[in-house]
């Protein structure tokens, strides 16, 4: 864990109150517990139950099974990328969705700061690099939508650097399409209770305390910023032929469910059963901006 972690209590202001939250003291408080599951205009009161999970996960990572004989054998290409506010569970969604697939045609990509031989390269071109081959899936654990969030509320580039941004990205997201990939965008997100709850677990669980960051402890004053940006991103990089699908993301279980199965009812691969996909939740996923509103 990062020393700047510690010994860092914060004040935030959270329906309509001040509270004083410190992320090293190990109980939780009352008004986070409360009101985690529900933030953010959760629509359950309740986390889907383990084995309805499990039971229905198992079906769907089948067919993603068959999705990879598929894409082998007629040279398709799938990218995925997983955005979302932090600690929403993209590194759980890319694993539910990689665990059973072939390693050597599944490759999950994240990449660290760019180098300075990156700095001075177009700013798109270390995540082209990693785009998929013929019968490959690529998922990308971030990706180049770090421009629109935490770059430019962290300061990390210059607010030219995130408008010309914005304008390149739908071209960029054009070529993809025409060049026929299967194209996801993933944007997962939690209330704010959640978020706070889910930082806490990390830094009192000795085996996800290196998921916090001191960058996260930072982040936890700016949520109204994160949300100007993710609005903004979502409004002008959502296309036709590159939409976001966002999903709310607060049970982990559901969330991970409704990613895999909207990612299957997209394409139309060998041995598709539609009944093992089940139905959509619509409480839960959405196309667009809209869906937060």
């Amino acid at each position: 864990m990062d020393e700047d972690v510690e010994n860092r209590a914060v004040e935030l202001e959270i329906r309509g109150k001040k509270r004083i939250f410190d992320v090293d003291d190990p109980v939780l408080p009352d008004w986070v517990e409360e009101n985690a599951l529900e933030s953010g205009d959760f629509p359950y009161k309740k986390k889907l139950k383990e084995e309805d999970y499990l039971e229905q996960l198992e079906k769907l990572q089948i067919e993603l099974v068959k999705v990879q004989f598929w894409l082998q054998a007629t040279g398709k290409r799938v990218m995925a990328l997983f955005e979302g506010r932090d600690a929403a569970g993209k590194g759980g969604a890319i694993s539910a969705s990689s665990a059973h697939m072939n390693p050597r045609l599944a490759r999950v990509v994240a990449l660290t700061k760019p180098t300075e031989r990156e700095q001075g390269q177009w700013y798109f071109q270390r995540y082209v690099a990693q785009f998929p081959t013929a019968g490959e899936f690529v998922l990308f654990d971030r990706s180049w939508y770090n421009r629109a969030g935490v770059e430019p509320v962290m300061g990390f580039c210059t607010p030219q650097q995130y408008e010309d941004f914005l304008k390149q990205t739908p071209q960029l997201e054009k070529i993809i399409a025409h060049e026929g990939i299967f194209f996801f965008k993933f944007y997962l997100d939690i209330g704010r209770e959640m978020q706070l709850k889910r930082f806490h677990d990390r830094r009192h669980d000795p085996l996800k305390v290196w998921k916090l960051s001191s960058m996260d402890i930072a982040a936890l004053t700016k949520w109204g910023d994160y949300s100007d940006k993710r609005n903004r991103m979502l409004k002008e990089t959502h296309t036709d032929f590159a939409p976001w699908t966002v999903i709310r993301a607060n049970d982990k279980r559901r969330a991970r469910l409704e990613l895999i199965r909207h990612m299957l009812n997209a394409m139309d691969y060998d041995g598709k059963d539609k009944k093992a996909l089940g139905t959509v939740d619509e409480e839960i996923i959405g196309s667009g901006s809209g869906f937060l509103k």
